[in-house]
């Protein structure tokens, strides 16, 4: 048994920790739809590979406490609420952060697309870029 704060008692069983990494995984899970993201959207937002915050969405995979709290920021969701903790209104660093920046899919996905080019491969596609937009104008 370790004892917690608040006087808590918690076994330390491997159970009791797959039962609070599935319930992380499904708050995450849902957090997610409703900022109506992609996996890979949050996984590029907080630093993580989408594989890893996959794992993390199946409850197969517990975060660390600075990717628990990135996790917390970018989906907006209380760490209470994460870890099933009763809440006691919502932490001020949550309410102090400004809302993420809407961009489409489309945008989101062009962008980790671009993140993986080299400098040629930018040069190219910057030209392409400026031929489509002037013949737009047209």
């Amino acid at each position: 048994m370790e004892e917690h704060a608040e006087g808590a008692t918690v076994k330390n069983d491997p159970m009791t920790r797959k039962k609070l990494t599935v319930h992380l995984g499904e708050a995450l899970r849902a957090a997610r739809a409703r900022a109506q993201w992609t996996q890979a959207d949050v996984a590029e937002r907080v630093g993580v590979a989408t594989e890893v915050y996959g794992r993390m969405e199946r409850g197969n995979l517990t975060p660390s406490v600075p990717i628990l709290r990135a996790l917390c920021g970018v989906l907006r969701m209380d760490a209470d609420e994460a870890l099933a903790l009763e809440s006691r209104g919502t932490a001020a660093w949550l309410k102090e952060q400004p809302a993420p920046e809407e961009e489409s899919p489309q945008i989101r996905r062009l962008m980790r697309a671009l993140r993986l080019m080299d400098d040629k491969q930018l040069a190219a596609l910057s030209v392409v870029a400026r031929t489509l937009a002037s013949s737009a104008d047209e």
